[in-house]
């Protein structure tokens, strides 16, 4: 009777060393799965990363032509309208700051425009020639 426990025990014993085996190389195969899985997603991240950067990179490279394209066509169009607004009376442009024999109640007043249009000063705009005496009443000091 002896010999059948013996038996039983020997293939039990046998049985447990096959698992044991058997989950060793399920565990060398799935450390060679996750490597290789592993190694395939870091390729693909970098492939991606590689990618991603090209793609922004060449977004970025055509939204910088496309503003400089519109903002070399509107500074054309701008241009264009101001030659359209300038005209012959804004070319003899001057200026003259007032002294005390010309126009003494404006020196240091802030509404003093002093600019001359085609030979015609124009002083201020309260008093477009200009105050008769040295006491404007409109006078502000300049800051």
């Amino acid at each position: 009777m002896d010999d059948w426990q013996q038996e039983w025990w020997k293939q039990i014993e046998k049985t447990a060393i096959e698992v044991e085996e058997f989950l060793l190389s399920v565990e060398k195969v799935a450390e060679s799965f996750v490597e290789q899985v592993s190694e395939t997603v870091d390729v693909f991240v970098q492939q991606f990363q590689g990618e991603l950067v090209e793609e922004v990179d060449s977004f970025v490279q055509e939204f910088i032509d496309l503003i400089t394209a519109a903002s070399d066509e509107v500074e054309a169009s701008l241009w264009e309208e101001l030659e359209d607004f300038v005209d012959d009376d804004f070319i003899g442009v001057g200026s003259q700051k007032p002294t005390a024999e010309n126009h003494p109640a404006c020196i240091n007043c802030a509404n003093y425009h002093g600019r001359i249009y085609n030979g015609n000063l124009l002083v201020c705009g309260m008093h477009p020639y200009g105050w008769n005496d040295e006491n404007c009443p409109d006078w502000e000091k300049e800051q």
